[in-house]
C-alpha cells in the first residue's frame, strides 16, 4: 500500500474550490478510484483533505478560529478568522469551537460571523471593544437559519384567534404578518410616538392550524406584508464564553448599540456564556442588547450571566430629559422564550444601572430561577410566566394580553407589576400571583401598591385599553416594614387617575376595568390590611373576594 497525493481541480468539486487529497489504496483501487471520481464528479475514497493555501485542515470534524488566522491574545483583532471559521463551517455543516485558552480581540470592524451550526466557546474570552467602530447595529455573530424564508400565497386577511389559515406549508413555519396602514402602541409621554404597523407573530403547521398557545391577537382585515421563516427541527448549541464589552463613549443619544450575538434561528440553546461591561464613563449611547433574539420561536438561555448597562440622560421626543432605556437582553417579534437559572453581575438593586431586559410583539416568556433587575414589555406580550426568581429594583413592567403568572419569587418593584402608562396600562387577561414576596422599593419607606399604572381616558393608544378582568393572588407577603407615618397599608390597586373621581370626569377613550380580584392569605409585616386603592370610585365596581 502506498500513498497518493491526487490534486482535485475546482471543475470537479466545485464547493471545495482546489484540495489535496491523501489516499492510501492499491494501484488497483487507485485506478478504479480516479474512474468513479470522472464519472460521478466524487472521490469515494477520500480519507482526509487539506486545504492547499493553508487556510484550513479538515482532519478533525471540529472547526476551529486558530486555523483560519486568529491569534487569540488579546491584542490582535482576530474578527476576520472567526468570521472566516464559521463560513468554512457553516458551508461543510462542521461544529466550531474555541482554544479554550485564548482571548479574542474584536475591534471595530463591520465584520459578522454567521453560525449556522453547533458552536462550543468553552471558556474562552471575547473582547469586544466599542470605543472606535464602524457600524454601531453590526451584530458580532448572527444566528441564522439555513432554511429560506418565503411568502405564503393566497392569504388577505386574518382574524383574531382565527385557528386555521388557508395555507399549505412543507413544514411547521413561524409567521409574521403586518399591516402597515394601522398603529398600535401609540406610545405617550416623554418618549412619545406616532405608533407601530400592525403586527403579530405565530406559529403554523404543515396544514395551516396556529399553534393556540400563541394565538393571532388582531384582525387583519388587510396585510402589507406577510413571511414564514421554517422552524429548523434540530436544536442548534451555543455553549459557553466569556465576553467582554468595553463600552462606548459616543454621544448619549438614541443611537443604539448591537454588537452582541443575534438570534434569528429558531430551536437555539444558549448555554453558560458571560457578558461583562467595562469603561463606562459619564456619557455613551445605550445598548440594544448584548443577546438578541427575534423573529424565532423556541430559544432558551440558560446557566448565562449578564450585566445591566449604566443608564445616561438625553432629550426625548417630547423636547424633555429622559432616561435612556438600555439593555443587555431584547426580544422583538418572537415566540417561546425562555430564561433559565440565569443572573446579572451587578446588584438587582442598583439604580444606576438600567433594568437589564426589554421585550416588543412577543408571545409565551418564562424567566425560571433567574436573578433579573427587571422583566419589561414594551409594544405588548402575550402569556408570561415568572417563576422562582427575584425581580430588583424595577421590579415587572408589561402591558399585554393573556395569563400573567409570577409565583415562588419576590419583587423589589415599586409595585409588585407596573402597567406600563406609556402604553395605556393595558392588559387584556388575567394575573395570577402565588407564593410570592414583594418588598416595596426594595424597603425604602413607600405607600406599597400591588398593580400600578396611570390612564386619563385621553390618549388614543391605537386599541381599547383593559385592567386584568381576573386577579388571583394566594400566599402572597408583603414586607412593608419600613412605611411613613401616614401609611394606610398597601393597595390592590394604585391610584390610576386622581382626577377620575366623580362621574363628572368623561374617558374620552374609556378603559375596561377589572372585574375580580381573588384574596387568600395575603399578609403584611405593618400588620395593615390590604386596601382595594386611594382612588376608591375609579374601583368602585371590582369585586374582591377573600377566601
Amino acid at each position: 500500500m502506498k500513498k497518493y497525493d491526487v490534486l482535485i481541480a475546482p471543475t470537479a468539486l466545485p464547493r471545495i474550490r482546489r484540495w489535496k487529497f491523501s489516499v492510501r489504496c492499491s494501484m488497483f483501487n487507485f485506478g478504479c478510484g480516479i474512474a468513479a471520481l470522472s464519472f460521478f464528479g466524487v472521490c469515494p475514497f477520500v480519507l482526509s483533505a487539506e486545504h492547499v493555501d493553508g487556510e484550513a485542515t479538515k482532519t478533525t470534524d471540529v472547526v476551529r478560529y486558530e486555523k483560519f488566522g486568529a491569534v487569540g491574545d488579546g491584542v490582535t483583532d482576530d474578527i476576520e478568522a472567526i468570521v472566516k471559521a464559521h463560513k468554512f463551517a457553516n458551508e461543510h455543516k462542521l461544529p466550531v469551537k474555541a482554544d479554550g485558552g485564548a482571548t479574542y480581540y474584536i475591534g471595530g470592524k463591520n465584520k459578522t460571523a454567521v453560525i449556522q451550526t453547533d458552536t462550543d466557546w468553552g471558556t474562552a474570552k471575547f473582547i469586544i471593544d466599542d470605543i472606535a467602530v464602524t457600524n454601531n447595529r453590526s451584530n458580532i455573530f448572527e444566528v441564522r437559519s439555513t432554511l429560506k424564508s418565503f411568502k405564503p400565497e393566497g392569504i388577505s386577511s386574518l382574524k383574531k384567534n382565527q385557528s386555521k389559515i388557508d395555507v399549505s406549508l412543507p413544514c411547521p413555519c413561524f409567521i409574521s404578518v403586518t399591516d402597515s396602514k394601522t398603529k398600535r402602541y401609540i406610545r405617550y409621554g416623554l418618549n412619545q410616538n406616532k405608533g407601530s404597523a400592525q403586527t403579530d407573530v405565530f406559529i403554523v403547521d404543515k396544514k395551516g392550524n396556529v399553534v393556540m398557545d400563541a394565538p393571532i391577537i388582531w384582525d387583519f382585515d388587510q396585510i402589507t406584508k406577510i413571511t414564514a421563516q421554517p422552524i429548523d427541527r434540530k436544536q442548534l448549541t451555543i455553549t459557553g464564553g466569556i465576553f467582554t464589552t468595553k463600552a462606548n463613549a459616543a454621544d448619549s443619544k438614541y443611537s443604539y448599540y448591537g454588537r452582541g450575538i443575534a438570534i434569528k434561528r429558531s430551536n437555539v440553546m444558549i448555554d453558560g456564556l458571560e457578558h461583562h461591561i467595562t469603561d463606562e464613563g459619564d456619557h455613551g449611547a445605550p445598548y440594544g442588547g448584548f443577546i438578541n433574539i427575534s423573529s424565532c420561536a423556541y430559544v432558551t438561555v440558560r446557566n448565562t450571566i449578564l450585566t445591566g448597562h449604566k443608564t445616561y440622560r438625553t432629550i426625548g421626543s417630547a423636547g424633555k430629559p429622559v432616561s435612556m432605556g438600555t439593555y443587555d437582553i431584547s426580544l422583538n417579534r418572537a415566540l417561546n422564550l425562555s430564561f433559565v437559572n440565569c443572573k446579572q453581575t451587578n446588584d438587582i438593586k442598583d439604580r444606576s444601572r438600567w433594568g437589564i431586559m426589554g421585550s416588543n410583539f412577543c408571545k409565551n416568556l418564562l424567566l425560571d430561577t433567574c436573578s433579573f433587575s427587571r422583566f419589561d414589555a414594551h409594544q405588548g406580550v402575550v402569556n408570561a410566566t415568572i417563576r422562582n426568581s427575584t425581580l430588583g429594583y424595577m421590579g415587572i413592567n408589561a402591558i399585554g394580553f393573556g395569563t400573567f403568572l409570577v409565583e415562588n419569587s419576590t419583587v423589589y418593584g415599586r409595585s409588585f407589576i407596573n402597567l406600563r402608562s406609556d402604553y395605556g396600562s393595558t392588559w387584556q387577561g388575567r394575573f395570577i400571583i402565588r407564593n410570592c414576596v414583594f418588598v416595596p422599593s426594595c424597603g425604602r419607606s413607600a405607600n406599597a401598591s400591588l398593580i400600578s399604572g396611570h390612564y386619563s381616558g385621553q390618549h388614543d393608544f391605537g386599541y381599547t385599553c383593559f385592567m386584568p378582568e381576573r386577579i388571583e393572588i394566594e400566599n402572597l407577603r408583603i414586607d412593608d416594614t419600613n412605611h411613613g407615618k401616614n401609611y394606610k397599608g398597601p393597595a390592590i390597586f394604585s391610584n390610576f387617575n386622581s382626577k377620575f373621581k366623580d362621574d363628572s370626569y368623561k374617558e374620552k377613550f374609556p378603559s375596561v376595568k377589572t372585574k375580580e380580584v381573588i384574596l387568600k392569605n395575603v399578609t403584611t409585616a405593618s400588620g395593615k390590611p390590604l386596601r382595594v386603592s386611594d382612588n376608591k370610585f375609579m374601583f368602585k365596581n371590582v369585586k374582591v373576594i377573600s377566601k
